[in-house]
């Protein structure tokens, strides 16, 4: 029996690039996104707001993956209050997968975050229930761990190797330092945004989701 195999679960993350228009991103929307990292680090240590804050932080990742324009104060819109209990039951789930897998080291429980890491996305994005979010986000990393693993890696690598050599300059290597910290912060939310964007697709392949269509080009 010939056996077809999807086109999304074919699909390799791009290392290089996706760390580049991650980067890109970053540069181009870095006020806004300073804005709303400063905002949510702010917000994290309020009761009950930072559940609405930290739901709206996950909105806006997916917003990056779309190009949206970013809103900071939409970390604080009413509708991150709806659905809270599948919010919270997707979370847990999350919580009580990894720690089951850290009992068989710590190798199985990075697997198990990396392959639920876009669940809460999936979640909050195609209104799919905990359960169907947690398989979206296996599915469609699929074949791509090691490669999430690396962009990240290499991405945090790279810019604290450069905000550590900026450090060594005297007199103004603190502050260079400060500013690229500030810049890695909106560079690793920006490459964030993209890899969801890339698992979206994937996501909506395995749903059966028809792409958008592309902007008419202008005459």
């Amino acid at each position: 029996m010939l056996i077809i195999i999807p086109k999304s679960f074919v699909m390799k993350l791009d290392i290089m690039q996706t760390i580049k228009d991650g980067v890109k991103y970053g540069l181009n929307n870095f006020l806004p996104l300073l804005f709303t990292v400063i905002l949510y680090v702010v917000t994290i240590w309020i009761p009950y707001l930072n559940v609405g804050t930290t739901i709206g932080f996950y909105k806006i990742i997916i917003g990056i993956g779309r190009n949206q324009p970013i809103d900071p104060v939409s970390i604080f819109s009413k509708e991150n209050f709806q659905n809270l209990s599948g919010f919270f039951l997707l979370q847990g789930l999350v919580l009580l997968g990894t720690i089951a897998a850290a009992a068989f080291m710590l190798i199985p429980a990075l697997i198990v975050g990396i392959a639920w890491g876009f669940a809460i996305y999936f979640f909050l994005d195609k209104g799919v229930s905990p359960l169907k979010a947690l398989q979206l986000s296996y599915d469609t990393t699929y074949g791509n761990k090691w490669r999430i693993f690396a962009v990240v890696f290499l991405a945090c690598l790279a810019l604290s190797l450069v905000s550590c050599l900026l450090g060594l300059i005297p007199t103004v290597g603190k502050i260079l330092s400060a500013i690229v910290s500030l810049l890695f912060a909106a560079i690793i939310v920006a490459i964030q945004g993209v890899m969801y964007d890339f698992f979206s697709k994937k996501a909506d392949s395995i749903l059966g989701v028809a792409p958008a269509p592309e902007a008419p080009a202008e005459a």
